[in-house]
């Protein structure tokens, strides 16, 4: 079985501990090359992370002959230029979620990897807390699914500076706000335990005007099983709540998506508890199974269709036509 050489454009903070050690640690993978803009960070980044070639320039590593494949880490604004270039070369690409900016630019970054695989980095797809989750649904421990009701409160970040705005919250650059950024990752996972959404709809608004993106968002949904849910995700409310109940007909699931707390089931039977931790590096289960797709031993649970339809899920919500 071959050693899959990876490179990563753009090593910033998510790449520190989430990803970048990940590809050094799965079976049959090897980061062996970084870019980043600014060349004294990309060196610095390699030497602390023992990776043997860095540039700052994407197409030097794009065309380095021994990347086999590239991680692109970047904002979602560059997330399908890179896409273009690297399948352009030939080679596979993983790039960092939400995919991109609209489900237009979705579709263009599938179509340029019409002849290379395109994978995108909604790694709970892989994680064992999720995984259990969709354990209990598939064993029918709920019954039929009836309803999934999201809701995501985050009190404004008190250090948020405006002349100094992080990307996440400029639209231009991320393709809306911490609904994006954040909702992305929920309505992903249902998506893998509950199938495709068919229809959705929202609203969504700037209320306290701290920055140029939309800071709440409210919106319904129905799946493709005839599933319903609604979602609710605020930014500057009074304390942070974050939870999402899988209503059946004969229990509850609820979980949150960000935290580690006990997933906790309902039946007629009584109540349960279950804790499971992330892995060190949280990308790595996703990854291992990205690299043993283009081993042949089985296809990831990403790829660029099923995250271009998490886009247009959120686009729908957020009225983006």
């Amino acid at each position: 079985m071959r050693t899959i050489r990876w490179g990563i454009i753009g090593v910033g903070d998510v790449t520190e501990v989430k990803s970048g050690p990940a590809f050094q640690k799965a079976e049959h993978s090897a980061l062996v090359a970084v870019m980043r803009r600014h060349a004294d960070r990309a060196r610095d980044y390699a030497e602390r992370h023992n990776v043997p070639q860095w540039y700052d320039n994407a197409d030097a590593l794009i065309n380095d002959p021994n990347v086999d494949a590239v991680y692109i880490a970047t904002p979602p604004d560059f997330h399908a230029e890179y896409t273009y270039r690297v399948a352009g070369a030939g080679k596979p690409v993983y790039v960092e979620k939400p995919m991109a900016r609209t489900v237009s630019e979705c579709r263009s970054m599938i179509d340029a990897c019409a002849h290379v695989p395109l994978f995108v980095a909604y790694y709970r797809r892989a994680l064992p807390r999720f995984l259990k989750i969709k354990e209990l649904l598939d064993a029918g421990t709920i019954g039929d699914i009836r309803h999934v009701h999201i809701t995501l409160i985050k009190p404004p970040d008190p250090s948020l500076d405006p002349q100094h705005l992080p990307w996440r919250v400029l639209p231009d650059v991320a393709g809306g706000g911490l609904f994006v950024d954040l909702a992305a990752h929920t309505l992903d996972f249902l998506d893998y335990a509950l199938g495709p959404i068919r229809s959705a709809c929202g609203y969504a608004s700037n209320q306290a005007r701290l920055y140029p993106a939309d800071d709440i968002v409210s919106g319904s949904f129905v799946f493709e099983s005839g599933v319903q849910g609604t979602g609710f995700w605020c930014f500057t409310g009074f304390q942070s709540v974050d939870q999402t109940d899988i209503i059946g007909s004969a229990g509850q699931i609820s979980f949150s998506t960000f935290d580690t707390s006990p997933i906790r089931l309902q039946t007629s039977s009584g109540y349960a508890e279950f804790a499971i931790d992330h892995p060190p590096h949280i990308q790595q289960p996703l990854i291992q199974l990205i690299v043993n797709d283009l081993n042949g031993l089985g296809p990831s649970p990403s790829t660029g269709e099923t995250a271009a339809r998490t886009t247009w899920v959120m686009d729908q919500i957020m009225q983006k036509r």
